[in-house]
């Protein structure tokens, strides 16, 4: 496996994963909301100093690009972005949806949800690993909907609804690893699953 750093600033929390050769370190900071833009730098910095890697030895840099906040969404985006600009390096886009669903893609049908607040949820299905429900915004009750109809649901963070909490690291870690294995290095772009509250006022 290559060398690598991934940033997810999509969630209430911050995650940082580095892996160089054999030995991988993460970092998880749980309550990083409104802090990221402050907290992620100082975080990688840790990170790489632990494993000793260096940004230029790393292969590819990977971001999560949502669903989540859409400011998390930028900052992530824009850090690995420019560490990959600088040293001419591959992207590695993922969704918090493989993070969430990290340890269910081949344990049938999965749907992993992100808060959306006010009772609705970003939200995308999975049957052994194979995306069958594409992310959608979705209110509470098509949620219990689809779990009646067999689909386990995870989540990154407790919600409202009954679900298995994943650690957001380890399911980092592991969506970064199976995404570079298949190849899908890609240019970082946001995910928004929804306008944001202030481009659907424009619309109105």
């Amino acid at each position: 496996m290559e060398n690598y750093l991934a940033l997810d600033t999509c969630g209430d929390y911050l995650c940082v994963v580095a892996k160089k050769g054999e030995k991988r370190v993460s970092r998880l900071l749980p309550d990083a909301t409104m802090k990221h833009s402050v907290l992620w730098l100082q975080t990688v910095n840790e990170v790489l100093q632990e494993i000793d890697l260096t940004l230029k030895e790393c292969d590819f840099f990977a971001a999560v690009v949502g669903a989540g906040s859409f400011t998390g969404i930028r900052i992530g985006i824009s850090a690995m972005k420019g560490f990959a600009l600088a040293h001419g390096k591959r992207t590695l886009p993922v969704t918090s949806f493989d993070v969430a669903a990290y340890n269910a893609l081949e344990s049938g049908k999965a749907l992993c949800l992100i808060d959306a607040l006010h009772g609705a949820y970003y939200a995308c299905g999975y049957d052994d690993g194979e995306v069958v429900l594409q992310p959608a915004y979705i209110m509470q009750d098509e949620v219990l909907r689809l779990q009646k109809e067999g689909y386990t649901l995870y989540s990154l963070a407790p919600l409202a609804v009954e679900s298995i909490v994943v650690d957001p690291a380890a399911g980092l870690a592991a969506a970064v690893e199976r995404k570079a294995k298949q190849g899908a290095f890609a240019p970082l772009t946001a995910v928004y699953v929804r306008k944001s509250s202030a481009e659907m006022n424009l619309c109105k």
